[in-house]
């Protein structure tokens, strides 16, 4: 068994990986604090963020459209008849929205942003992965997005991923 190992990579500053430097320091877990100056940040940014600002607004946008549906799936309801409602209704009522304003967002792109892949395209493979156990065949009414799906499913390193990860129901 080998030992998990972490690494935060931020700007040489407290700012926003603080937190988390504070978290791990409390949890007693060692990390790499890689710091990384102002002028090296082009050469390490990548590519998932978008490749403009705007591109990178649009990401952003777009996970937290996907994250907002997710928030209204009643994860917690003990009652299973009515989670299964609150699921139906859900399905019925939002997703149909939902994959229309993404498959229009799509348009004939492979990418949801720009001309390449971002984490949004990853943050959508996630989400359907998730809303296919809820309700399975939920987006084949919307091609352009199941072809993002499997797009998104055939880069190597996320498939690697997707084969070698634990098997979970969600």
């Amino acid at each position: 068994m080998t030992m998990q190992s972490y690494k935060l990579t931020y700007f040489n500053m407290r700012g926003r990986a603080e937190l988390p430097r504070y978290i791990f320091a409390y949890a007693g877990i060692a990390f790499e604090d890689r710091r990384v100056e102002w002028n090296d940040w082009p050469s390490i940014k990548k590519r998932l963020v978008g490749n403009s600002k705007l591109a990178e607004a649009q990401a952003d946008a777009l996970v937290d459209t996907l994250n907002d549906f997710t928030l209204l799936i009643p994860w917690r309801e003990d009652n299973p008849q009515i989670k299964t409602q609150k699921i139906d209704m859900l399905f019925q009522s939002h997703a149909p929205k939902l994959l229309d304003h993404l498959q229009c967002h799509l348009g004939d792109r492979e990418w949801l942003v720009g001309d390449s892949e971002t984490w949004a395209d990853l943050y959508c493979h996630v989400c359907f992965t998730t809303f296919s156990v809820l309700r399975p065949g939920f987006a084949d009414d919307h091609p352009a997005l199941c072809g993002l799906i499997d797009r998104v499913e055939a880069i190597p390193n996320v498939a690697k991923w997707i084969q070698s990860r634990p098997t979970t129901e969600f």
